[in-house]
């Protein structure tokens, strides 16, 4: 098994935990992600995985049930994940030529590990994040710091309080008051 399958088994599973603690009056109770609702931050994910899928027939969804649809889509990832001719199954992106693999580990990693902390939140949830997890993504976002100013993608970065941890910091860097 590939780095990024395990890594995305695990980062979905902390998630998929979050979404099934979700208490059914949190909803639609505001994220920090603006203009969305806890019910929205799993949506998003449902179709982050399914853009990992351009190129092929995403899987149908349900219409009504984001759990359902949240495990649903996290299931048909993983598996292609754990299939080594589907993960290196390589498409153009907006990045150059990446195969189903890195797209997943480059951006599919990155949104589970945030949208866990934006769920949690909008939920009232455990909000710690895996610490190696966030490490990589905070690497990962500093050199991509303009492009993700764009709207749309991160708000303006926020000074951390003296003395952050770097969950704190990255949540930060990423435009959210923690």
């Amino acid at each position: 098994m590939s780095d990024v399958a395990q890594r995305f088994r695990k980062l979905a599973a902390d998630f998929t935990r979050r979404v099934e603690s979700v208490p059914e009056d949190r909803w639609s109770s505001p994220s920090p992600c603006e203009g969305w609702t806890a019910r929205d931050v799993v949506w998003h994910l449902v179709e982050v995985c399914d853009k990992a899928w351009s190129g092929r027939e995403a899987p149908s969804r349900p219409s009504a049930d984001p759990v359902a649809a949240w495990i649903q889509a996290r299931d048909a990832v993983q598996a292609a994940l754990d299939d080594p001719e589907t993960a290196a199954t390589e498409r153009d992106t907006m990045f150059g030529r990446m195969s189903f693999e890195q797209i997943v580990g480059q951006f599919g990693c990155f949104d589970l590990l945030v949208h866990t902390w934006d769920l949690a939140r909008a939920a009232g949830l455990d909000e710690r994040l895996d610490p190696e997890e966030v490490h990589r993504v905070f690497e990962t976002a500093k050199p991509m710091d303009e492009m993700m100013r764009r709207p749309g993608v991160c708000g303006p970065k926020l000074e951390p309080p003296p003395g952050a941890d770097e969950q704190t910091r990255l949540l930060a860097f990423l435009g959210r008051a923690v």
